[in-house]
């Protein structure tokens, strides 16, 4: 057992709270030292909760230090000036997402990394869903050919009305949710940047709000799947699974708690040439295949159908091996970059209003 690593977290709301501390807490290969946050019933909860030192800002604990890991879980709108505020004083920096919202912001971070001689880790935890890495496994298997087509919803109906539907706080759905769907899709996707084609919308009542809350993504390219990514707030009913995978020789469907693919070998399909120069005998064309059928499902699914304490530990336990014993990162600082791409791509095609 390597020494443990000091942590200082940046805001203490449903993220830096919910989701880093109340992990972090149980894992002996972290010590949460020092919290920031500008509630004081906050940092006496954390105080009593985790027993570490608090701050009222974060700009003051990184001054105090005492840490090398600074968790960034400050409103989206401070990810970039915390995230740089913290690799300038020579902290690793963990950032919840988004890490950025253009390409220039996010190399502006990388490139402070690299001149500090610390480290950048995005929080993209959607990438250790245990659904997600069979999906990967699936695809690499080959069973379901060439993947021609993946359709990902992260959709479901609801009204919101906090900062979450600010453009000024560097809201909506796609940078929102859609961080976790689009770092998906560009894993799936491959190393290359993608075609993007979006069209987002903000429709918000008379509650104020002016950032997307209805986003259609697609990535394309050549050689390359078309991924439809769907993140709207108008879904009532559900509209299949949340995945579904269209490939020349099967196909997969499901999600978080199951998954199941059917497929069929080329090689013991039935042969035939092409019909010339119309139709046989006014007949459709028929054939029988013999599919093979498998299904998955999440063994923690009764109590835990998201598997999300999995998703924490598998950003952490991979940042723990890559800060002490040299571990190659399984989210890499390229793949993030695609992803500000694309997300950034999709802004810009859809300039929406400001409501003052």
């Amino acid at each position: 057992m390597g020494e443990p690593i000091r942590v200082g977290i940046g805001g203490l709301g449903r993220s830096g709270y919910g989701i880093h501390a109340e992990y972090l807490k149980d894992d002996p290969d972290f010590r949460v030292v020092a919290a920031a946050d500008e509630l004081p019933e906050r940092r006496k909860d954390a105080q009593e909760r985790f027993g570490c030192r608090t701050y009222r800002s974060y700009a003051e604990m990184l001054a105090a230090g005492g840490f090398e890991l600074f968790v960034n879980a400050t409103p989206s709108r401070f990810h970039v000036e915390a995230s740089l505020a913290g690799l300038e004083a020579g902290y690793h920096v963990l950032s919840e997402k988004p890490s950025a919202t253009t390409l220039a912001e996010f190399d502006r971070i990388t490139a402070a990394a690299e001149e500090h001689g610390v480290l950048f880790f995005p929080f993209q935890n959607s990438r250790f869903y245990p659904y997600f890495r069979k999906i990967r496994e699936v695809i690499a298997s080959g069973v379901l050919g060439e993947i021609i087509c993946i359709r990902s919803n992260w959709s479901g109906f609801a009204r919101r009305w906090d900062w979450q539907t600010l453009q000024r706080e560097c809201a909506g759905n796609l940078l929102n949710t859609g961080p976790h769907p689009v770092d998906q899709a560009v894993v799936l996707f491959g190393d290359a940047y993608p075609e993007v084609f979006c069209r987002m919308a903000a429709y918000h009542f008379d509650f104020g709000g002016d950032a997307d809350n209805f986003c259609a993504l697609t990535l394309y390219g050549k050689g390359r799947p078309t991924i439809e990514v769907q993140v709207s707030s108008f879904l009532a009913y559900p509209q299949g699974e949340q995945y579904n995978i269209q490939g020349t020789c099967g196909g997969l469907s499901g999600g978080p708690a199951e998954l199941r693919w059917k497929y069929f070998d080329p090689k013991s399909a039935p042969k035939h040439t092409l019909w010339k120069p119309w139709s046989f005998d006014r007949q459709y064309c028929c054939e029988t295949l013999d599919w093979q059928e498998e299904s998955w499902r999440f063994a923690e699914a009764s109590s835990n159908a998201n598997g999300f304490v999995s998703l924490s530990r598998g950003v952490y336990r991979n940042l723990y091996g890559v800060l002490r014993n040299g571990a190659g990162r399984e989210i890499t600082l390229e793949q993030v970059r695609r992803q500000i791409f694309v997300m950034e791509e999709a802004h810009r095609q859809n300039p929406l209003p400001v409501n003052e």
